[in-house]
């Protein structure tokens, strides 16, 4: 199988550098910047104080600084939070014009693998590879891991374990404080988590962004990014069971192997 290759322009970067930036991110973030390595990749997120997904990150460590992987859109607000918490801390947030790039099946071994699955192949910041894929092919391809994307979690809404971050590396729970850590924390270890994100599959083009995914004639959910036939979708755990239907299409949780057994 040929390797895929595609530059992912929904993606931007940042580059935090100082003599702080560890201990800096590390305060701040879901997953542990303290023991990571230069050229090593990690997945997280910057949680709102109640513990909602503000950012979600890709870290790539540096000998001085680290790399954020952050929704372009994003950036620059990514920017403004990062420059409210410095306070006095001795580190540089700048904007960088490294493209993103993704590579999956076949051979990526000049890329970092993926945190998150090895399945979703690796990353890259130098611009150095060719692209012959698409975007949309990329996003394809994760959705058929079951892995959800940046845009299926609504800003300052979506609880990152709703979003499969505890299931994705994404959160170091061993790490001691972070932002939201608390109600974070507290999903995780009473294991209130009543929703979750999920691949659906059913016939023809994907329903809008929100539709109501419905489990005879109760809600079961809601449909996230998609694509023809299949989407991701945020779905009650206690309501999978039993006839669902969205846009009056049957449709069928397909479950990822990242998640042997969704339990409410």
């Amino acid at each position: 199988m040929s390797t895929r290759i595609a530059h992912l322009a929904s993606r931007a970067t940042v580059r935090v550098s100082g003599s702080d930036v560890r201990p800096f991110l590390h305060n701040l973030l879901t997953q542990d910047v303290e023991t990571l390595h230069p050229g090593e990749l990690r997945f997280g997120a910057l949680l709102s104080p109640p513990g909602r997904l503000l950012f979600d990150l890709f870290l790539l460590g540096q000998d001085d600084g680290v790399i954020l992987d952050v929704a372009a859109d994003r950036r620059e607000a990514l920017i403004q939070r990062l420059s409210m918490y410095r306070l006095r801390a001795d580190v540089t947030i700048a904007p960088l014009d490294t493209p993103v790039m993704a590579a999956w099946n076949g051979n990526a071994a000049d890329f970092i693998p993926d945190p998150r699955l090895p399945g979703l192949g690796g990353r890259r910041y130098d611009g150095a590879a060719t692209p012959n894929a698409t975007e949309a092919d990329y996003l394809a391809h994760q959705l058929a891991t079951g892995v959800p994307a940046s845009g299926d979690a609504v800003v300052d809404k979506t609880y990152p374990i709703e979003a499969d971050y505890d299931l994705l590396h994404g959160i170091d729970f061993q790490k001691g404080c972070f932002i939201g850590q608390e109600t974070t924390s507290r999903m995780w270890r009473r294991g209130a988590i009543r929703n979750r994100m999920l691949p659906i599959t059913f016939d023809g083009p994907p329903p809008a962004f929100g539709a109501e995914v419905l489990n005879g004639e109760l809600r079961a959910g809601e449909v996230m990014t998609g694509q023809d036939g299949a989407a991701m979708a945020l779905l009650r755990l206690d309501r999978l069971d039993g006839p669902l239907t969205v846009d009056g299409r049957p449709a069928s949780v397909r479950r990822p192997a990242f998640l042997p057994e969704v339990t409410a």
